[in-house]
């Protein structure tokens, strides 16, 4: 007997990249249509809206709930709440929503993830993204990307050079994107251009080059989620098998910052509910902000030991045909990472394998998926267990 309660039923996703000519409110309307033309349902049977958006000074509208029912169909007076959570935005989004059903306070839920960055020059983009670390100490290295280079410098030290590792998982995912119709980077990168810096690979913040960095995007995502009592009309359901959520200190220097603890524990809690191990699962859309933390997420998910993270690429196990397929969607190294969207993206292209409707992406098993969307440092913690139901 299934005791999942919550499936998501429907989704919409717009192509990520730069969308210099289309708003915030157009982002979110166009991934809401296609949400629910997709979930086959009528827009008066949506009881209760989340929208995960980051800002932080991405958008000159900061109170942005309300944007949904600029949508012309969205039924007025509707309940509507934005989530913040960092780059882990997104799956805020998902897991408030479930909860909504979960505490019997509606039946259909729709969440929507947008971000819009890319209209703003480099350096105030970097400074945005840096207040999600701890400022009061962290604010020294200048840029998110200047934090994840102390972290990797640490890892490096801790572990030896694992420049070759972060290569791989930077052509891995730039092959699997290719695939993916929807990703901002839709190009092939080989191992020497990423393990070498150059003119056209340049160090950004040693010892992680442009390579190793996601990107900056516009985008949305939006997904139709559904009590499982209710599903006698549905075309599809995905559940959500198993959430969970850890927040861990905020300031890395309370932190042991050569491994993702939360992370860990966030995987085993959501594990242990769905009463699954990590090799039971058939893929994974894990939070490759940098490449260094897709490595230090596979040690964290238990596929290998900490500092053994290499491993996992020298065995084959994290790419297409591998045992355990890894950001087979691109990651948001191709994919992008526009902050709000990317946790419900990660979502709905694990759906997308799970239903059998990712197309050229398609794996020939997938039946259960996890999903891994963090915030900030490894602060903001949260796994999904996916299941395809119906």
């Amino acid at each position: 007997m299934n005791n999942t309660k919550v499936a998501m039923i429907g989704w919409g996703h717009t192509k990520f990249g730069k969308h210099a000519d289309t708003s915030l409110e157009a982002l979110i309307g166009q991934a809401v249509s296609e949400a629910v033309a997709h979930a086959g349902i009528a827009f008066d049977e949506i009881e209760q809206v989340f929208l995960g958006h980051f800002n932080a000074g991405f958008s000159e509208q900061d109170f942005t709930s309300s944007l949904v029912l600029q949508h012309k169909d969205m039924p007025h007076f509707l309940p509507i709440t934005r989530v913040e959570n960092a780059c882990a935005t997104g799956s805020a989004a998902m897991h408030a929503g479930a909860c909504a059903i979960e505490a019997k306070r509606a039946k259909t839920v729709l969440v929507v993830g947008v971000e819009k960055m890319t209209h703003l020059a480099n350096k105030d983009i970097g400074g945005i993204l840096a207040r999600a670390s701890y400022v009061a100490e962290e604010a020294k290295f200048g840029s998110f990307v200047g934090v994840f280079g102390h972290i990797a410098s640490q890892y490096f030290n801790e572990y030896g050079n694992a420049n070759d590792a972060l290569a791989k998982i930077a052509v891995k995912n730039h092959a699997n994107g290719m695939k993916n119709p929807l990703a901002q980077l839709q190009k092939a990168v080989t191992f020497d251009y990423c393990a070498t810096a150059s003119e056209a690979n340049p160090m950004v913040v040693s010892p992680l080059k442009r390579s190793d960095c996601s990107l900056v995007s516009d985008g949305a995502a939006a997904v139709l989620l559904r009590d499982t009592d209710h599903l006698q009309d549905a075309k599809r359901a995905v559940g959500l098998k198993a959430m969970a959520q850890v927040n861990d200190y905020l300031p890395m220097s309370r932190r042991n910052m050569t491994r993702l603890e939360g992370c860990q524990r966030a995987w085993q809690l959501a594990l242990n509910a769905a009463n699954l191990s990590i090799w039971d699962l058939d893929l994974v859309e894990s939070h490759d902000c940098f490449t260094i933390a897709e490595l230090m997420q596979y040690e964290a998910m238990g596929l290998t030991e900490f500092g053994l993270g290499h491993q996992a690429l020298a065995e084959g196990w994290v790419y297409p045909d591998g045992k355990l397929p890894i950001n087979v969607s691109g990651g948001l190294k191709s994919k992008g990472h526009p902050i709000g969207a990317s946790g419900v993206s990660m979502h709905v292209m694990a759906a997308k394998q799970l239903s059998g409707e990712a197309g050229d992406m398609q794996l020939s098993k997938a039946e259960q998926a996890g999903v891994f969307n963090m915030g900030g440092t490894g602060v903001a913690n949260y796994v999904s267990i996916l299941e395809r139901i119906k």
